[in-house]
Order: C-alpha cells, then structure tokens, then sequence
C-alpha cells in the first residue's frame, strides 16, 4: 500500500495560496570554479523568517477553519517551523504555543518570541514524542505539523516547480532531511513534472536515520549527537516519512561537520550567503563529489545561523 496521497494539484494550489507569505526564492549558481558539478542554489534563507518553512505553514493554517484557529495554533520545532507558525500566526492574530527541544539554539527561540510566539523547552525525546502525540498535555490550539502533513508538504513542494522553471536542465536535487516534509514535498513536484530527476535528502553524518532505514529497508534507531547543524537530525523517522522516502527518494547522502562547516563558510565567501548548518548540507554533499556531476540543485533551506557559532565556524573552528 502506497503512503503517498498528495498530488501535483495540491503543490499548484499551495502555489496561489501562500503568495501573501512567501516569496519566491532566487535560484543562483555556485560561485566555485573548481566544482565536481555545475552547481546551483536555491536560497530558502532570504524568505521572510529566514527559512523555507514558511512555505508550508502558510499554506497548512491558510486551509484551516475560523473554528479551529480560533484557540489559537501549537508546532514542535527546533526553530523555524516555530517561526514559520509564529510569523503566520501573527498574521491572523492568533496564539502560538512552541514546544521545543532543549537543544534548540537561543537565536531561534528569541526569533519565535519576537514574533509574538510562546516557547516551551523540552528534553528531546519528549519533543520528538509531540510529533506523534501531535498536542501536548495543558496546550490548547490546533497543531501544525512541521512535516508529516500533506498541507505542508504541499506549501514545500512548491519549490520544486520553481527549481524546474528556473533551471530546467537540472539533473540532480539535493535536499535537507530533517522530518522529511521539505523532500517529500519537493520530490512530489519533481516526480511529476520531471521523472528523470536524481532526488536525495542530505543529513548530517552525527544524525542520520534516513540514511540506516534506508539502507536496512526498515525504520532504524541511530545514536544522535547535537551540533551546530541543528535544523535537521533525529533519531529515527516516522513510518510514513519513511515509506515517502522510498516512494520517492533516489536515496540518501551524508556529511560530516567538517564539511558542512567549509560548505557555510564557501556560501559565505565565494556567495555572498549566510546559510545554517542544515542548510548547507545539500552544498557539503555536491562538494564532495558523492552526488555525481551534471547539474546540480541545492537546496538552501535556512540561515538562522547563531552569529557567534558563525563567527567561529568562519574563522575555521
């Protein structure tokens, strides 16, 4: 039985409704003569909260009724599905309750509470558990899921038709795997509007069960170490992610800090971009050679980067 229920119609929809939210991203090529590809960037961090996620917040509240809004609105996030919620929430001029990881980077929970958002800290295996839970215990307001949502996704996949449109050569898709919404979404697009395409999500080789489930042809557990890549990582991914994953994905890559740090620091000097570690994944990937050649898509998904771990990771530490 296929996991998969959402359709290109759905990502063309999300398209008209989210207009009033995001923007629509510049694709730029790599400014890096040296490539093991012809590299491209789709540069997610310039949207409004500095991440794509507003994508898919804005389209999955905007489908929402008065009824359910009216208590207002509850995510589980490291940061910025919270500030995509939160920046939409503010919007409505509703509440925003964040129930966040007690890893999670001081620099995105200020950005979730300027935009008017409550954030509530957690030890990680109890946030994880909100994903599955989808509320928490004395929260009221209806729960935005930051990836298994087909609302969502949609919002996401909507950058996959603008990658197609702005570099319809591209053979190969790089995306950030954290819950899975942002690559499930793009794939979507991308499957129908252009089969022939490579899909992978990127993870960080301190956290990446795509990569072992994948590679085990079940869901696995992997040991998770926190890091400076904070907007993607687990220990585990949900059922149907993963059955998406496989429905869809050409497969998975990895990279190490190192490399995700020298790819932050090639966006910023040779780019021009600030980029968070997440973000700079797909860019660690192609660098390295383990996506092949041809025409390359990265996705940059955020750049809500610590300025002092930016100072540092700049610096080579």
């Amino acid at each position: 039985m296929k996991a998969m229920t959402l359709a290109i119609e759905d990502i063309q929809r999300a398209r008209q409704v989210i207009k009033g939210a995001a923007i629509r991203t510049p694709l730029v090529q790599l400014n890096v003569s040296d490539a093991p590809a012809r590299i491209h960037l789709k540069l997610e961090n310039l949207q409004p909260i500095g991440s794509f996620k507003i994508r898919g917040a804005a389209n999955a509240m905007s489908s929402m009724s008065r009824e359910e809004l009216a208590r207002g609105v509850l995510t589980a996030s490291a940061g910025n599905m919270a500030q995509g919620v939160a920046w939409n929430a503010q919007r409505l001029s509703i509440p925003c309750t964040v129930i966040a990881p007690d890893t999670a980077p001081e620099t995105k929970v200020r950005a979730v509470e300027r935009l008017g958002g409550r954030v509530i800290k957690v030890p990680f295996d109890r946030w994880w558990q909100t994903f599955t839970d989808r509320s928490y215990p004395g929260v009221e307001g209806a729960f935005v899921h930051p990836f298994d949502d087909d609302r969502v996704m949609a919002g996401n996949g909507t950058i996959g038709m603008e990658i197609l449109e702005d570099l319809p050569e591209v053979d190969t898709v790089l995306i950030p795997w954290g819950g899975g919404g942002l690559a499930c979404g793009i794939a979507t697009a991308l499957r129908a509007l252009k089969p022939s395409v490579r899909i992978y999500g990127v993870e960080a080789s301190t956290a990446a069960p795509l990569s072992a489930s994948l590679q085990a042809g079940r869901v696995e557990v992997v040991n998770y170490t926190p890091s400076f890549v904070d907007g993607i990582g687990s220990r585990t991914v949900l059922p149907r992610m993963f059955e998406l994953a496989r429905e869809l994905l050409d497969g998975a890559k990895t990279a190490s800090l190192e490399s995700i740090a020298h790819a932050i620091r090639v966006l910023a000097e040779r780019n021009h971009v600030i980029a968070e570690g997440a973000g700079a994944c797909s860019l660690a990937v192609a660098l390295s050679g383990a996506a092949g050649g041809g025409t390359i898509a990265c996705v940059i998904s955020g750049g809500n980067l610590d300025p002092g771990k930016l100072a540092r990771i700049l610096e080579g530490a």
